[in-house]
């Protein structure tokens, strides 16, 4: 009887989803290109017309957009923060 390479106890290899997957493209310069992006992305999405595989890059572009969106939201409410002091005030318009 032939000796197997593998040994019983151990786990089957599971294939890096990141390895097959392409790179996703650079991030917009500016928070209104990359929202104008994510609601085009979400609205592709939506329609239920894209394959499996364009579904998750969709879906991984979205969530990279949707972080750099808040990141820079983030960032700005901070500056207002250290403008207004500690103190966050709401924002009036003059």
């Amino acid at each position: 009887m032939a000796k197997s390479s593998v040994s019983p106890t151990a786990s089957p290899r599971v294939p890096d989803p990141d390895a097959s997957a392409t790179p996703l493209p650079a991030l917009p310069a500016t928070y209104e290109a990359a929202l104008q992006e994510l609601e085009a992305l979400v609205a592709r999405l939506e329609s239920g017309q894209l394959p499996l595989d364009q579904l998750l890059t969709g879906y991984q572009r979205g969530a990279q957009l949707l972080k750099f969106c808040r990141d820079r939201l983030e960032a700005v409410e901070t500056q207002i923060k250290v403008l207004e002091g500690t103190e966050l005030k709401p924002w009036t318009q003059a």
